[in-house]
């Protein structure tokens, strides 16, 4: 059998991890696999397409490559999975595809992605999951809907899921340390000797000064946690300083700050100084409902669209990658202000830099920060 393997043509800094596990998959049965991205011609006609989706208000895209693929290739079996595929199954169902694979593909979750089909050159980085599911169960994440998870989670090991050659490890767990036994896995972590990235975050609220030692060894650059609402502050006051007794520093710390679900503008705001004033990176992440089939339409109950649009503009004009860093003329305009129009007012192409002066260069940063496409609240794997 030949197997066709769609991812569409989305945007994405990653590549389709669940593709590269049934490309793996089909090859351990004797298939060939061919992988294409978007729409294009292949070189051979496919007893069997896969089509891949990332985030419901990406949905267009995938429709269009059902679409393409199924015209081409009638006879051909064609399933639609992913997470948006698994959000939104009944939506999915209207691009025509024969089959919505809803959740994992199991028969193909512990194996080593086939990254040779990788449609990132160069690609060297192997993304692992060492665990599903997570034991908090937070209203505004995807996660107890792609992977559901009954009981203690426990992590497995990973070795076998480092691709030879690969030069970084990046986890897409989802919360590591609500796992039972997630000491062992940093410990062959340390073994296995390659820098590390906890894409999707630490949980601030089970850092200890104890468990921050655990890491201790880590080459872990930036790490990631996040500040979703005010009850997390006492924990990631102790959080912090933990990281940095440990060996962290905290401008290579980012956290993202969740904005436009049940909070306000003012309480966003706080969040913001906080963090600033701690002397870490704040990474504002604006809530998009599960189900949605556009991208920033959905305005939260406590803010209007003036406001979201103020907060974007901040990100992009004296921000940089889209964060916020504790350079000391940012921190002031954050910490001075009176109100969060105050805070997020923008004077016409003025940046703030260090010595907190206005300039119109825009701020440096040495530091690799996740891109939109990161968001600690949904699922990676496609």
């Amino acid at each position: 059998m030949h197997v066709l393997l769609v991812e569409p043509a989305y945007y994405s800094r990653y590549p389709p991890l669940g593709l590269l596990k049934l490309a793996t998959y089909h090859k351990l049965l004797g298939n060939t696999v061919e992988l294409v991205r978007g729409r294009q011609p292949v070189a051979r006609v496919p007893d069997k397409v896969y089509v891949t989706s990332l985030f419901t208000y990406a949905w267009q895209p995938v429709h269009q490559a059902v679409a393409y693929y199924k015209r081409a290739f009638p006879v051909a079996k064609l399933v639609v999975g992913g997470i948006y595929a698994t959000l939104m199954p009944e939506h999915a169902a209207r691009s025509g595809a024969d089959e919505v694979h809803s959740g994992l593909f199991a028969d193909a979750e512990d194996l080593l992605p086939d990254y040779y089909y990788s449609s990132i050159p160069g690609w060297r980085q192997s993304i692992v999951f060492s665990h599903r599911g997570c034991v908090n169960h937070c209203p505004y994440c995807a996660v107890p809907l792609m992977e559901k998870s009954n009981g203690p989670i426990t992590v497995k090991a990973i070795r076998h899921l480092v691709a030879p050659g690969h030069t970084k490890v990046v986890l897409w767990d989802n919360n590591l340390l609500g796992a039972t036994n997630w000491r062992d896995l940093i410990a062959e972590l340390k073994e296995i000797g390659l820098p590390v990235d906890f894409n999707q975050g630490l949980d601030a609220r089970r850092i200890t000064q104890d468990v921050a030692q655990e890491f201790r060894g880590l080459r872990i650059s930036p790490v990631r946690m996040a500040y979703d609402v005010p009850a997390e502050r006492r924990a990631l006051e102790r959080a912090i300083p933990a990281l940095a007794a440990a060996g962290f520093n905290r401008r290579r710390m980012i956290v993202y700050v969740l904005y436009n679900f049940h909070d306000s503008p003012e309480e966003f705001l706080d969040k913001v100084r906080d963090l600033l004033d701690w002397g870490v990176v704040a990474y504002p992440m604006r809530f998009e409902p599960l189900n949605s089939l556009k991208k920033n339409q959905h305005v939260g109950p406590k803010w209007t669209a003036v406001q979201l649009e103020m907060v974007a503009r901040a990100r992009r004009v004296i921000g940089y990658g889209g964060a916020f860093p504790p350079y000391e003329g940012l921190r002031k305009k954050f910490l001075d202000a009176r109100s969060f129009e105050e805070a997020f007012a923008l004077r016409p192409r003025q940046r703030l830099n260090d010595d907190g002066a206005d300039h119109h260069d825009s701020l440096q940063l040495t530091l690799p920060l996740a891109g939109a496409g990161s968001a600690p609240r949904q699922a990676m794997e496609q």
